[in-house]
């Protein structure tokens, strides 16, 4: 009993830390409001350390490899999971749809924050780079930042023996800030519980609101999703042996998601979690980074939800053949434009609101439809990430790259 404590201990106490709070938030409602800025420090401090833990991962990951072919091979397998599951959730999607339609009597609620709107060509530029280096610190130029990272590996590739002792920093800072994370993760017992608690007691009561039908469906598609295409993705990548590995090391990375609601928070989870699904790190620390700002079958999901009432609430229909290949262009749009940070998915709210045409009042609605889905969307989005790295071994390393890592470990073990 006391080696399965040992064992388990972290998780045991962050599920229990969750528990407490989710209770705490159904007890007490919105006093719980109070225990807001305890999950806001841990989620700042996981934020504070999630930049340089990227930099670190991305830039030493491309800057360890001994010839680009193995990363271009990487890469192109990388691009294509990510494009199919982001597809099949939301064809999955659009058949739940069918199956289950969305109530039209949805009424738009008004807005209670501005939106900046920016010209389409400055979302572009902003989205893939900035015009200051300190601007590559912050969460909001995620993506900037790893193409920067990116840049920094192959330039260390490109300069050889030059630069060696550089690459030696990029590995030293790949490990240091990997125990900056697992020190952080000390509290998150507390700030999860403290976060849980502050989402079940003011956000619990909308879900049994106006938007209750929207919110079942892509709850049970999300919840249906994540179980069955999860286990399916995890058996092609490594057979019986890769269903038990990835769900017996994504209870972490799930608490993690749910609890914060970023899947930026969540990368530092996910990639101790693909560590030890077995998943090679310079798969891991090139795929759980580019993943959570590229890659989310969460939002493809309530893309798709958020389309279908929106078009419910201006009385039109959703089922033509160019509607629904506009609305899987769209999600595949909106999973890359999509900030992984809480409440992210404003822009690509916006983005498919103006590619279809309708008026400035379907925004609320959507706006609100992804606050309540984030628990989920994140879940599904960051967790993702894994099972795609698995697939992306499968894919890269060859069908037996799980036991061939399980004998590598095996024989250390023994030595």
């Amino acid at each position: 009993m006391n080696q399965f404590y040992q064992n388990y201990k972290g998780i045991i106490w962050l599920l229990s830390g969750i528990i407490a709070g989710s209770v705490a938030g159904l007890i007490f409602g919105k006093q719980v409001e109070i225990l807001k800025p305890v999950g806001d420090i841990f989620l700042n401090l996981l934020f504070t350390a999630v930049i340089p833990l990227v930099f670190f991962a991305i830039a030493s990951a491309i800057a360890s490899l001994s010839t680009s072919n193995r990363l271009n091979r990487m890469m192109g397998v990388m691009a294509a999971v990510f494009l199919s599951t982001i597809i099949i959730s939301a064809l999955v999607t659009i058949v739940a749809v069918k199956i289950f339609p969305l109530h039209e009597n949805v009424q738009p609620i008004q807005l209670t924050e501005s939106i900046e709107e920016k010209p389409f060509g400055d979302q572009i530029t902003t989205m893939f780079t900035t015009n200051e280096f300190y601007e590559l610190l912050s969460r909001k130029s995620m993506l900037a930042m790893i193409i920067f990272s990116v840049l920094i590996g192959f330039a260390c590739l490109q300069a050889g023996e030059a630069a060696a002792s550089f690459k030696r920093l990029l590995l030293s800072g790949n490990e240091v800030f990997k125990q900056v994370f697992i020190i952080i993760m000390k509290i998150a017992p507390v700030g999860l519980g403290a976060y849980f608690a502050y989402q079940v007691g003011v956000f619990g009561p909308q879900l049994f609101g106006t938007y209750a039908r929207s919110l079942g469906v892509y709850y049970g598609v999300g919840a249906f999703y994540f179980v069955v295409f999860f286990s399916l993705y995890a058996l092609v990548a490594g057979g019986a042996t890769g269903l038990r590995v990835f769900w017996k090391n994504n209870i972490v990375p799930s608490a993690t998601a749910v609890g914060t609601c970023s899947s930026i928070a969540t990368i530092p989870a996910n990639l101790e979690g693909c560590k030890n699904m077995g998943v090679p790190d310079y798969i891991a620390n090139v795929t759980i980074p580019l993943g959570a700002t590229l890659h989310k079958d969460g939002s493809s999901i309530s893309s798709i939800i958020k389309m279908a009432v929106v078009f419910a609430m201006f009385g039109k229909s959703f089922s033509s053949a160019d509607i629904i290949i506009l609305a899987l262009g769209m999600t595949i749009l909106v999973s890359i434009v999509e900030g992984g940070i809480p409440n992210g998915g404003y822009v690509g709210e916006l983005l498919f609101i103006s590619a279809y045409g309708f008026p400035p009042e379907a925004l609320p609605a959507a706006m609100i439809i992804g606050t309540l889905v984030d628990p989920m969307a994140t879940l599904l989005n960051a967790t993702g990430d894994n099972v795609c790295a698995m697939l992306v071994a499968r894919f890269t390393e060859g069908r037996n790259w799980m036991k061939a890592k399980m004998e590598t470990a095996a024989g250390q073990t023994h030595t």
